[in-house]
């Protein structure tokens, strides 16, 4: 079974949604434990999955045991190994908080389906960081982006489906230039398998350089978009902040970082370090100013919003420049920290978006005011609140502090000190954001009655507890995330 995990990890949670969607109505009425019991077979694989990647550096399983490049194969390195156990791991912990939520947002008929989707969504996820096979990593992203555009729709408000029609139309231009790119790639070199197309390239840059230029080009605009990379981020308030809360957990912490993935991959192991520092110099430079932009741009509208989620979906626009600034530097230090926030970020916004949905299940509204008074009646929810917002400010004995630190170090180490300004500016604007969360978390007027009167059912409060102690977890023990985020950094770059 251990040599088989990689495929298990993908095929149990896509015959568990199967089944929920289709079986008879007892089947449906325990969609939930289903659910529940499949992302946990996935959290507990991933997890196995990653301990055999730091040890043995690479697990490979060959689909049908055809060999590469004839086969599909799934290659784990550390790289996505680290995205495999945080997608696997979030989806567990957003399942498990969904199900009070699910029973207020979602219609009962439909509420099988919705399970449903959440499975075929975190199967997408996770056959896009297995998969060595760029053919099959689109088809998997189009699988995460269907159930991720019916996610969004399936609130009872009017405004979801008009967010959800807007992110369609948006994430399918995205996927559309990565499929382009993936042709283009495939006309230059004659694969779909990555290290084959890895092994290929310097071949097809003699015989069609500008195809494999077109290529890139394609595809990195299209992950951008899936990122929601600034400018190209117009989707994501709107499918955070009109999506079921469960739905704005469970995208918020693993969607966009797997777009980011996507671009790693395809950056340093398909086309290569050599290919993006250079043949493409001004490209990289591009999509630094893109990620040194996100980092303020987002805190700033994050700083103008009351509506909670909307000021979370901002922060994500932000943050998400910490994941793409470290690639862009093309630096270790840089990518050592950028491939921790993968973590970080996932932990500290699952968190926040987790405590969010408490707010929306007991109050019915996401307003910032009606943190009023949490402190005093929700004291475990508010305690995970504020751990997740020290940990995106960037306080030490954090994760977040780990992210910047070596963000920081690898701008001076590439003589680019000046994006030291953004990366403080944008923890500044960060610390303001929240503040106004936690000024009414535990500061508000004691005469006041509180929106939220007692503490969420005893799923949700683990799962929350969870997310807000990773963030400790990850800043407290950073030699652990550190030590496998630097090693993968080196393995992309070259260096090991």
């Amino acid at each position: 079974m251990d040599a088989s995990l990689p495929a298990l990890v993908v095929v149990v949670p896509m015959l568990a949604a199967i089944l929920t969607a289709l079986a008879g109505r007892w089947w449906r009425r325990h969609a939930w434990p289903v659910a529940l019991l499949a992302t946990a077979f996935a959290a507990a694989g991933s997890l196995r999955i990653l301990w055999r990647a730091v040890h043995e550096g690479v697990v490979l399983y060959r689909m049908g045991g055809w060999p590469v490049p004839t086969g599909i194969p799934y290659r784990i390195d550390l790289l996505n190994g680290i995205v495999l156990a945080m997608v696997a791991c979030v989806s567990f912990l957003s399942v498990l908080w969904m199900r009070e939520s699910v029973k207020r947002e979602i219609r009962q008929a439909g509420q099988a389906s919705y399970y449903a989707v959440v499975l075929l969504f975190t199967t997408g996820f996770l056959g896009i960081t297995i998969t060595g096979d760029v053919f099959n990593l689109y088809v998997f992203l189009e699988i995460a982006s269907i159930t991720s555009y019916v996610l969004v729709a399936m609130g009872r408000r009017r405004e979801g489906l008009f967010a959800g029609y807007q992110y369609l139309i948006l994430g399918s231009i995205g996927a559309t230039f990565v499929l382009i790119g993936i042709g283009h790639l495939y006309m230059a070199t004659g694969s779909l398998a990555m290290t084959d197309i890895a092994a290929r390239l310097s071949g097809a840059l003699v015989d069609h350089p500008s195809v494999v230029h077109t290529s890139f080009a394609f595809i990195t605009v299209g992950l951008a978009i899936k990122m929601a990379l600034f400018p190209l981020h117009s989707w994501q308030p709107g499918a955070y902040t009109y999506a079921p809360s469960s739905a704005s957990l469970l995208m918020a912490a693993t969607a966009t970082k797997v777009a980011a993935y996507a671009f790693y991959r395809f950056a340093f192991t398909v086309f290569g370090t050599h290919y993006v520092t250079a043949r493409l110099p001004q490209v990289m430079d591009g999509i630094m100013v893109m990620a040194a932009a996100a980092m303020v741009v987002g805190p700033l509208f994050a700083v103008r919003q009351d509506n909670l989620k909307r000021m979370l979906a901002y922060s994500s626009v932000g943050q998400i420049g910490y994941v793409v600034l470290g690639a862009a530097l093309v630096n270790a230090s840089a990518m050592t920290g950028s491939i921790a926030h993968f973590w970080n970020h996932a932990a500290s916004k699952g968190a926040l978006f987790a405590v969010v949905g408490i707010v929306v299940l007991r109050s019915g509204s996401p307003h910032i005011d009606n943190l009023r008074g949490l402190g005093r009646r929700a004291p475990w929810t508010a305690a995970a609140m504020t751990v997740a917002a020290l940990s995106l400010v960037g306080v030490p004995l954090t994760g977040g502090f780990v992210t910047k630190y070596y963000l920081a170090l690898g701008t001076l180490e590439t003589g680019r000190g000046v994006l030291l300004a953004f990366i403080l500016l944008s923890s500044l604007l960060t610390a303001v954001y929240m503040w106004r969360c936690l000024q009414r978390v535990w500061f508000a007027d004691p005469d006041l009655e509180p929106a939220v009167t007692r503490e969420a059912p005893w799923t949700m409060r683990v799962a929350t507890l969870t997310f807000g102690a990773a963030c400790l977890v990850f800043g407290v023990f950073a030699w652990i995330p550190v030590d496998i985020a630097s090693a993968a950094a080196r393995a992309l770059l070259g260096e090991n």
